[in-house]
C-alpha cells in the first residue's frame, strides 16, 4: 500500500480482513478484467463445479478418459484392437482447436477466422496447402463438418483423432474421417453417460482432482461481505456430492459440510438449456438422488434442499435477484459464458486452468518476447524503407524511358539506378535475415507453451479464436476461484485501455 504517514497499525488491519494490492499478487494468481466490473453492487455469486470449483490433474484425467474410450471403440465400436498400442500423448492438444471431419484435420484459428496452423494426423499443413483448403472461401463453422474443442473434457477428442487419422491412413489410406470422430466422441460420451469414468475418479479423488487450499476460504470471504453464493452444475447430484464434499467438507470449523457454503444448489442443469429454455425446477431426494414429488410447481429455493434442472427465468424470479446483480463463474466459452453473455445480463467470470502455465511461460521468456517485438517493429520498418526505395527505382526507370530526358541526365540517372538497385537488393537481403530471425524466435517462444501449436490464447500477432471469445465475452478470466481471495470481495475491477492501432 503507498504509504501517506496514515497507515493503520498492523493488528487493526488484521482484524479488518485487508487485501492485498495488485502488485503483491503473482501474475499466474491474479484476476484479468476485460469490462469494468463492481463487485459491491454483485449480491449474487454462481459457480460451476467442473474445472471451476474443481480442477482437475488434467493430463492424468486425459489418460483415463483416453483408456476408457479405447476400450469402447475396441468392444463396441468393432475397432481393432492394435489402437490400443498407439501413443496417446495428452499434451497434444490445447483449448481451442478445431476439427475438420471432412477431411481430417485439426487446425487453430485467429480471431478473424483465418487458420493458422494445421495438422493432418502429425503432418502439418505447409502455407500453400492450407491456402487451397481454407483461404479460398469463408468458413461455416455452424456446419457438421466442423467441431470446437472449446473445454478441457474435450481436448482427448483432439489427442485421440489426430493419432488415429495418423494410423488409419497409414493402414489403408482410404478413411472415413467423419465417421472416425463421430465414433470417437460417441465413445466418449458414453464413457461420461454410464458413469464408466466418474466411477473411476470418485474411488481415487485424490489422483484426479486438485484440492485447493484457499477455496473455502475465499467462499467464506464472499459470504462475509454479504454475498449470496450457488452452485449450478451439469453434474448430478450422485457425483456433485462427492466431489465437493472431497474439496470442502470440514476445511473451516464454520462450514462442517459443504453445503454450509451455499444458499442454492442446482445438479443437471443442463447448460447451456438452463440459459435458453424453461425446464422446469425439480426436487432431488440427496440420500436416493431420486426426483421428490412437491405437488405442483417450486415456488421457491431453499437452502436444505438440493434441485435439478430449471432455468434462469424462474430462477431470477424465485430469489429476486437478477441481471448484473449475479455474477457466475464459470469455465465452457460456450455453456457457461457465451449463450449465458448473449441472452441475459448476468456478469460472468471465465476460469481458465491452464492460464497459470501460460503465465509462467510468459513471465520466463519475457525478455525473448521482448525481442521478437524490437524485431518486428525494425523488419516493418525495413519494409517500408524497401517499399520507399523500389517507387524510387521505378521513378528512375519511367524517366528513363522517357524520350525526352536529356542525354545528360540520363546519365544521372543510370547511375543513380544502379545506386538504388544496390540498396534495394542489400535492404531485401537484410530483411529475409531478419524475417528469418523473428521467424525462428517467434517459434521458439510458441513451442515453450506447446509445441505444436503455441499459447492457446493467441495465434501469430493476433488473439486466437479462442482468446478473441474470452476477451468478448467474459468480464473476468482467472486460471481458479481462490484467486479471488487476495482481492476485496467489493472490489472494482477496470479493464485496461485498449488502444486501437492508430493510436499506438
Amino acid at each position: 500500500m503507498v504509504g501517506t504517514g496514515l497507515e493503520l497499525d498492523p493488528t487493526i488491519g488484521a482484524l479488518l480482513g485487508e487485501t492485498t494490492t495488485e502488485i503483491d499478487v503473482a501474475r499466474k494468481n491474479r484476476v484479468f478484467c476485460n469490462r469494468n466490473l463492481r463487485m459491491d453492487t454483485i449480491e449474487m455469486i454462481g459457480f460451476d463445479m467442473d474445472y471451476t470449483l474443481a480442477l482437475y490433474h488434467q493430463e492424468k484425467l486425459e489418460q483415463l478418459s483416453i483408456e476408457l474410450t479405447l476400450t469402447k471403440l475396441i468392444e463396441k465400436h468393432g475397432y481393432p484392437p492394435a489402437i490400443r498400442h498407439l501413443v496417446y500423448d495428452p499434451r497434444w492438444a490445447i483449448r481451442g482447436l478445431m476439427v475438420d471431419r471432412q477431411l481430417g484435420h485439426v487446425f487453430k484459428m485467429d480471431r478473424h477466422a483465418h487458420v493458422g496452423r494445421c495438422y493432418h494426423g502429425f503432418r502439418e499443413l505447409d502455407h500453400e496447402q492450407r491456402r487451397i483448403t481454407y483461404r479460398n472461401e469463408k468458413i461455416n463453422l455452424s456446419s457438421d463438418r466442423f467441431e470446437w474443442i472449446d473445454t478441457l473434457f474435450g481436448l482427448p477428442e483432439a489427442v485421440m483423432y489426430t493419432t488415429m487419422v495418423d494410423w488409419a491412413d497409414r493402414q489403408t489410406g482410404t478413411v472415413d474421417y467423419d465417421k472416425l470422430f463421430g465414433d470417437i466422441r460417441m465413445a466418449i460420451d458414453e464413457a461420461h453417460r454410464d458413469d464408466t469414468l466418474k466411477s473411476v475418479i470418485k474411488s481415487d479423488l485424490a489422483s484426479y482432482i486438485v484440492k485447493d487450499p484457499l477455496l473455502g476460504e475465499t467462499l467464506h470471504k464472499f459470504r462475509s461481505s454479504g454475498k449470496k453464493l450457488f452452485v449450478l452444475t451439469n453434474s448430478l447430484w450422485d457425483y456433485t456430492s462427492v466431489v465437493m464434499s472431497y474439496l470442502l467438507d470440514g476445511e473451516r470449523k464454520a462450514y462442517p459440510s459443504w453445503r454450509n457454503y451455499f444458499d442454492i444448489v442446482i445438479v443437471g442443469g443442463a447448460k447451456p438449456a438452463f440459459f435458453n429454455e424453461l425446464r422446469p425446477f425439480v426436487q432431488i431426494d440427496p440420500v436416493t438422488n431420486q426426483p421428490i414429488s412437491t405437488n405442483g410447481e417450486i415456488k421457491h429455493l431453499t437452502r436444505d434442499k438440493i434441485y435439478q434442472g430449471g432455468n434462469v427465468v424462474a430462477f431470477e424470479q424465485m430469489t429476486g435477484i437478477k441481471g448484473e446483480q449475479v455474477l457466475y463463474i464459470g469455465d465452457h466459452i460456450y455453456g457457461d459464458i457465451l449463450r449465458l453473455r448473449k441472452q441475459h445480463m448476468w456478469r460472468t467470470a471465465m476460469v481458465l486452468q491452464e492460464l497459470e502455465r501460460e503465465c509462467s511461460v510468459s513471465e520466463r521468456l519475457e525478455g525473448q518476447i521482448q525481442d521478437l517485438d524490437l524485431l518486428d517493429r525494425r523488419h516493418r520498418n525495413l519494409e517500408s524503407e524497401i517499399d520507399y526505395q523500389t517507387l524510387r527505382l521505378k521513378k528512375i526507370q519511367r524517366l528513363l524511358d522517357d524520350d525526352s530526358t536529356t542525354a545528360a541526365l540520363r546519365a544521372r540517372l543510370e547511375d543513380a539506378r544502379k545506386v538504388t538497385r544496390l540498396s534495394v537488393d542489400a535492404l531485401r537481403d537484410r530483411a529475409g535475415l531478419m524475417e528469418t530471425e523473428v521467424d525462428s524466435l517467434e517459434a521458439r517462444i510458441d513451442r515453450a507453451y506447446n509445441s505444436h501449436w503455441g499459447s492457446c490464447l493467441r495465434e501469430g500477432n493476433e488473439n486466437s479464436r479462442f482468446g478473441e471469445q474470452v476477451n468478448d465475452y467474459a468480464d473476468l478470466y482467472t486460471s481458479r476461484v481462490s484467486n479471488f481471495g487476495p482481492y476485496s470481495p467489493l472490489r472494482y475491477f477496470r479493464a485496461p485501455r485498449r488502444p486501437m492501432p492508430h493510436e499506438i
